[in-house]
Order: C-alpha cells, then structure tokens, then sequence
C-alpha cells in the first residue's frame, strides 16, 4: 500500500502521484488515467480506458463464437 496526500492546487484538489506509482501504472507524466468506482465504494486507477476494456471482451467472445464463419470470409 502506497499513502499519498490531497492538496489544493487553484481550485482543484491534487492528489500527487509518487514515482513508484507511476512504475506501478506503467505510465509517465502527461498520460491519461481513468478513475472507476466500484459497487463497494472502492476505486480504481487504470491507464486504459474501461469502456473500450468493456468492448473489447465482448469482440474477443464474438469472434470465438464465430471463429470458423470468421476463418472461411478470411
């Protein structure tokens, strides 16, 4: 677990990024991150985009589902 604190930055509130977590992230300064909460109140910090996450999978079970029709068309 890594602690980090809120501060006031203008009429924003910032919450630092430490370098480790950046490692963790696998991102650098500039990148977008997303922020998704969850049912339980949690969030969670990813550097890609959850709705393309979303349709991706459900790409990935339609191609499985049809992989012999999509092989023939290829």
């Amino acid at each position: 677990m890594i602690e980090t604190k809120i501060r006031k930055v203008g009429n924003s509130a910032v919450m630092t990024l430490t370098t480790e977590m950046l490692t963790m992230l696998d991102v650098k300064e500039g990148d977008t991150l997303f922020v998704v909460r969850g049912d339980d109140g949690s969030i969670k910090i990813t550097p890609q985009d959850p709705t393309v996450a979303e349709a991706l999978a459900a790409a990935e079970i339609v191609m499985d589902e049809n992989r012999d029709l999509l092989e023939a068309l290829a």
